[in-house]
């Protein structure tokens, strides 16, 4: 028995399609990625697997409990971290525990060893309010809420929007700790540099799956020659690559611009020739790997 099972979900808000015959399952002891930008569907997804909105059509199951007909017994066996800071802001580190633990019939005491890892990073905090904590410590203790009754499933909907890279390095290392626990967990994420961290992974996009494989593989599957190039003049370039003729497609990619080309009858020195004539200059061409973040664009595109 797989730890989610997903089959045909689809999701509208009036006119608004959120998602489309979404399909998928996750393993037990996995972890499983939701890879997508703002407005994918992965929210509604997350909402409607922790039982909190019906699909419009399709079926769920969630360690083997039906999402609609099971979602009391659903509700008590998972941990649920929202995109929003969700916890009360004027109540203490200690007493957000303490509230959630007691929702769940036991104490942060009882269940110390789960989050223990966790909890001694912001213990010291213990009667700050957690209105005043910074966004890596906020994350930590919506964590430890999330993980308090020690459920099998953990979701987490963009748990590190908004953290600076040090906080997130670390929450991903606590994910894998947890999933060494046993612990099923379904994240999502728009971070591409995020999605090597997953056993397996889903690209989502206007709320249907593009592909499932591992980061590995993904990687792998992109088989065309991909080129990275800059030059003195970024903010023109992309235009002029668009308008030249061996190339198939471009983007934007941090301090380069990335491109594939039509066929192999490409030469980075034609291409260098046709951007001097056009006054560029300091330009770099090179050959590059694919990143995840590569091949969700190509195909986005497609």
């Amino acid at each position: 028995m797989n730890a989610i099972e997903v089959h045909n979900i689809s999701k509208s808000y009036g006119k608004v399609h959120a998602l489309h015959d979404v399909s998928f399952s996750v393993n037990k002891g996995e972890l499983f990625g939701l890879i997508g930008a703002d407005g994918a569907g992965k929210t509604s997804l997350f909402r409607i697997l922790t039982t909190l909105i019906l699909a419009d059509k399709g079926t769920a199951m969630v360690d083997g409990n039906d999402v609609v007909k099971d979602y009391k017994a659903i509700r008590k066996s998972v941990g649920y971290m929202p995109g929003r800071f969700s916890l009360y802001g004027d109540m203490t580190v200690k007493e957000n525990l303490n509230f959630f633990a007691s929702i769940f019939g036991t104490t942060l005491e009882k269940n110390r060893d789960m989050i223990n890892d966790i909890y001694t990073q912001i213990e010291p905090f213990n009667n700050r309010r957690a209105s005043k904590l910074s966004g890596g410590m906020k994350q930590k203790l919506a964590l430890c809420c999330a993980l308090i009754h020690k459920p099998t499933v953990l979701f987490l909907d963009e748990p590190t929007t908004g953290v600076d890279p040090v906080s997130r390095k670390e929450f991903w290392e606590m994910l894998h700790q947890l999933k060494k626990g046993g612990i099923s967990i379904l994240t999502s994420t728009p971070y591409m540099d995020e999605a090597g961290q997953c056993d397996r992974m889903a690209f989502i996009k206007e709320g249907q799956i593009l592909t499932i494989d591992t980061p590995h593989d993904i990687v792998n599957k992109f088989d065309e020659p991909l080129y990275a190039i800059s030059t003195d003049r970024m903010h023109t370039l992309l235009p002029a690559l668009r308008s030249y003729k061996a190339i198939k497609e471009c983007y934007t990619f941090g301090e380069y611009n990335h491109f594939t080309i039509k066929d192999n009858s490409f030469s980075t020195n034609d291409l260098d020739a046709f951007l001097t004539d056009k006054g560029y200059k300091d330009i770099v061409i090179k050959p590059i790997t694919a990143t995840v973040e590569d091949c969700y664009l190509k195909l986005s595109d497609s």
